[in-house]
């Protein structure tokens, strides 16, 4: 029998699907770049959103039984949400970077464009929610190196 979505709890491992839609948002936002701005720096950014789910993979397979395994788990769940923050850094100067032309990031094979207002709102909306999934990876990260600090 289904759980109505407003009883459902969140899942201890709900931050892994977080971390693969963030690399996931993070590919998509990234290919909006031009050519030019891509082979600079859309290498080194989606490096650093697999670094978050690959930390975060690594942590969830490494149950803290002792000492031993439960530093190594929270050495993982560190580095993921440091990659975590840095990619928040590099994602807000993609988003500078295509605001100066919004229309250019959705131009089509054609060479069809958006008008500029449709641009931006289909920017700031990519932006948005990949800046919530962000936020909430972050919270998700902090909650469970907390939990695992009262083990």
């Amino acid at each position: 029998m289904s759980v109505l979505k407003n009883k459902r709890g969140e899942s201890k491992a709900q931050y892994i699907n977080t971390a693969n839609a963030i690399y996931n948002e993070t590919l998509v936002f990234v290919t909006r770049l031009s050519a030019r701005y891509a082979r600079l720096i859309a290498a080194d950014i989606i490096k650093l959103a697999a670094e978050v789910t690959d930390n975060c993979e690594k942590g969830n397979s490494i149950f803290p039984s002792d000492a031993v395994r439960k530093e190594l788990r929270e050495r993982h769940l560190l580095e993921a949400r440091a990659s975590l923050m840095a990619l928040d850094v590099h994602l807000a100067r993609v988003y500078s970077i295509l605001i100066q032309n919004p229309q250019g990031c959705f131009t089509t094979a054609s060479d069809n464009t958006v008008e500029p207002s449709k641009a931006i709102k289909r920017l700031d909306s990519m932006s948005q929610s990949l800046g919530e999934k962000i936020d909430d990876l972050n919270r998700m990260l902090t909650e469970l190196l907390k939990s695992d600090k009262k083990r």
